[in-house]
């Protein structure tokens, strides 16, 4: 198998884009028919073609061709589902949650990207639970609310729990987007920093810490939270944030990437392969593959597959604790006569972000495997477009793409290259 992981140094020494499978020409030798590169099957996952200022779809994007389609998570139920686990605790562990014992249980958050779909989902879901949520024009205001241990940031306003017949005070004590200098969000060693800047000022008043992720938020939990004892809760179910809940980590929410890794590649599969789009998805395929409608949805309008999620918390976290196990229903190897093998690019916008380099890309690597699929993978910056498209610079070597941006409003600058 041709799985190159390209490092931004190995890009830079090398230039251009890297060969893989297949001849040249502007069209090229697809399943017995010409194809050309704005026909052939595409894939957006993990960010979906969308406005970062408004969340509007970008339908442009997602109707490119016949063929095209996004793979995510329902980021809506995970986002409810992540507040709603952060309430239950606090509720289940009051008598000993308010460390300085002032009726006030104060949170801090860190935010992924102001402008990300999921970032923006998770960041109104844990203020909607906590009923520390202000709405405006009739949506949950999502912004970072800087530093509010006064309470008086107008992004937020303070929650009230009663539980035992106590009414305590919730406050999100601080909130900010995790950006590095370099501009890179979900930056985890950034959140390590800003956890120690925060508790610097008013540590005895926080009680809970919240993340968009588990790379931010097992950053503070090593910097801080577990020295502390202060509960802190992520996303992603990363395997170091789920063997971490042993260890004080308050849970995490699995978005079932054993379910989008296939999605990603079976949505090109079945495509490249000229069968009907819920082959191996809703419907078994010739090798037994299948999912069951508890752990995908499908959108038509939408063009979208989104897995559901499954709060991961010390009640079951011994059955997450490796991430990149594949998904047993959908596990069966696809004969090679009747699936020849097929060429992908596929990147992802960050070798760095823990979620994908240490749980999502795995899996990809293993369902390519049972999927006949031969991937190159592209590893960006976390910063620009152009790090990962100056990659592309050949997409007639390739009969499917599978991407993932640096910013969601950016999907013309790879559809651009393939018309």
């Amino acid at each position: 198998m041709n799985k190159r992981f390209l490092t931004i140094a190995a890009a830079l020494s090398m230039g251009v884009a890297l060969t893989a499978c297949s001849g040249g020409g502007s069209e090229e030798k697809t399943g017995g028919s010409s194809v050309a590169n704005a026909d052939k099957p595409l894939v957006w996952y993990n960010r979906q073609p969308s406005n970062s200022s408004t969340g509007e779809l970008d339908m442009d994007a997602l109707n490119f061709n016949k063929d095209t389609y996004y793979v995510g998570f329902d980021a809506n139920q995970g986002a409810e589902l992540q507040g709603q686990m952060i309430k239950d605790y606090i509720e289940k562990n009051i008598d000993t949650l308010d460390r300085n014992g002032d009726g006030v249980i104060g949170y801090v958050l860190a935010i992924g990207d102001v402008g990300h779909n999921d970032s923006i989902a998770r960041t109104r879901g844990v203020r909607k639970a906590l009923g520390t949520a202000v709405e405006k024009d009739g949506e949950i205001v999502s912004d970072p609310a800087g530093i509010n241990n006064d309470g008086k940031s107008k992004n937020v306003q303070d929650g009230s729990l009663e539980i035992n017949g106590k009414t305590y005070t919730v406050r999100e004590l601080a909130s900010q987007e995790m950006k590095n200098s370099s501009g890179a969000t979900w930056d985890a060693a950034t959140a390590g920093n800003t956890i120690g800047t925060w508790t610097a000022s008013f540590g005895e008043e926080v009680d809970v810490v919240a993340s968009n992720n588990d790379g931010m938020g097992m950053s503070m939990f090593n910097a801080w939270s577990k020295e502390n004892k202060v509960p802190t809760f992520g996303y992603d179910a990363n395997s170091d944030a789920v063997a971490a809940i042993a260890e004080g980590y308050g849970g995490t929410i699995s978005q079932h990437a054993d379910v989008q890794a296939y999605l990603t590649l079976r949505v090109l599969r079945n495509a490249l392969d000229g069968v009907d789009i819920d082959t191996g998805i809703g419907t078994k395929d010739d090798a037994g593959n299948v999912l069951t409608d508890d752990v995908y949805t499908y959108n038509k309008d939408q063009r979208s597959y989104y897995a559901l999620n499954v709060a991961v918390t010390a009640d079951n976290y011994k059955d997450f604790l490796d991430s990149t196990v594949t998904y047993a229903p959908v596990s069966n190897q696809l004969g090679e006569k009747d699936h020849a093998k097929k060429s992908v690019w596929l990147n992802i916008y960050n070798a760095s972000d823990n979620f994908l380099s240490s749980t999502y890309q795995p899996l990809l690597e293993k369902y390519d495997d049972l999927l006949n699929l031969d991937v190159e993978y592209i590893g960006g910056d976390g910063q620009t477009e152009s790090n990962i498209t100056n990659r592309l610079g050949n997409p007639d070597k390739y009969d499917a793409f599978a991407i993932n941006m640096v910013k969601t409003d950016n999907a013309a600058s790879y559809t651009g290259i393939l018309k």
